[in-house]
């Protein structure tokens, strides 16, 4: 079976392999940042961090027959503050008329704009190749638990979240977006500018220009990227706005993909999460879930097959021995559509591999 839980030291070399895969801000192909991420999040899985500046929750998915890591992903309880923003393009429209000819167009344009209100963020979503079209949706379950996460912890995040959808890169992993826009006016490469926004994005307002961009100035092909999504964030996008998530016109100064954004209380899989406890099964597990334990760093959650009955659930003993909780434990429930015992554990199923290459990105994927 599959388990979901944080990230530890241990895992940060698996977990620099698969940033390697894929090129966005959440997951950073650095050693140094990837090791400093992982301690904050075990710091705000126990609850430690005062601030809701300094919470990320950095999750992997762990195969439980084999040890093997094979994926991750993270969200963040405030992407910005007063004196960091969050920055991003606001596409317009811009209507002109002449009298005289008695014609007129409509212009598109670009302006950088901030944002420190401190939404919420969901990213770093990324599944190793091997993985990837499994039958069990193995990246829509690190998707997904993470709303099941805000529902448990609602009080940790805002009422507001985004996800950063990655655009299209070419081959050698530049950005054609990048190379119109950002590159005239910030002279480093798209790799280098993404690199060093782990550590600073104050370059970002200080060099981009506040005045008005009009997209018909661009190159044809720098034009068409402009709220577009590489093919393997597709499925990803699809899935977000399956749960209410919606483009509103921002897009990245960067790459120029989409952010997309919801309400977190619109969001069904976070308003019907649930504390309940873990009664004696009955064999019979008709439904599926979430299900998870917190103790301090202790997440361990997973997607299973479930009964309930006078206010309880019981779970497949293989799912109370991975999550380490018996009868009168406490757990949190997140119920899944899906027909009658979808998502079911057991020791008779096994992984099914994808011949595809290449990982995901949410910048990710879900399938």
């Amino acid at each position: 079976m599959f388990l979901i839980r944080p990230a530890n030291l241990e895992d940060a070399p698996t977990l620099l392999k698969l940033a390697k895969m894929v090129h966005f801000i959440n997951l950073p192909a650095d050693p140094e940042l990837i090791r400093d991420k992982i301690v904050r999040s075990r710091k705000s899985f126990a609850g430690e961090p005062d601030s809701p500046r300094e919470r990320e929750f950095v999750f992997v998915l762990e195969d439980t027959e084999t040890g093997n890591i094979i994926g991750t992903s993270s969200v963040i309880s405030r992407l910005s503050w007063p004196g960091r923003p969050h920055t991003y393009f606001q596409i317009r429209k811009r209507e002109f008329y002449s009298t005289d000819l008695q014609t007129g167009q409509v212009h598109l344009t670009l302006q950088l704009e901030t944002d420190e209100t401190g939404p919420s963020e969901v990213g770093g979503l990324v599944v190793g190749p091997s993985y990837r079209g499994h039958e069990q949706k193995l990246g829509m379950v690190l998707s997904l638990v993470r709303f099941h996460f805000i529902g448990r912890h609602r009080e940790w995040f805002s009422d507001r979240i985004i996800a950063e959808m990655m655009g299209p890169l070419t081959q050698d992993s530049r950005n054609l977006f990048w190379e119109a826009v950002g590159r005239r006016f910030i002279n480093l490469s798209f790799a280098e500018a993404d690199f060093f926004c782990q550590r600073s994005k104050e370059f970002i307002t200080s060099l981009f220009p506040t005045e008005e961009i009009y997209v018909s100035l661009l190159p044809p092909v720098a034009r068409n990227l402009i709220g577009k999504v590489g093919v393997e964030t597709e499925p990803a996008r699809r899935m977000l706005e399956s749960i209410g998530f919606r483009y509103c016109g921002h897009v990245d100064p960067f790459d120029g993909g989409p952010y997309l954004e919801a309400q977190v209380n619109d969001i069904e899989l976070v308003r019907t999460t649930s504390m309940t406890t873990v009664a004696e099964g009955s064999g019979t597990f008709p439904h599926v879930g979430f299900v998870s334990v917190h103790r301090k760093v202790d997440f361990r959650g997973a997607r299973t097959a479930y009964g309930e009955s006078g206010g309880a659930i019981s779970i497949p003993q293989e799912t109370a021995e991975a999550l380490r909780i018996e009868v009168g434990d406490e757990v949190a429930l997140t119920p899944l559509p899906g027909p009658s015992g979808a998502g079911q554990t057991s020791k008779g199923s096994r992984k099914k591999r994808s011949t595809r290459r290449g990982a995901a990105s949410e910048s990710e994927t879900v399938s």
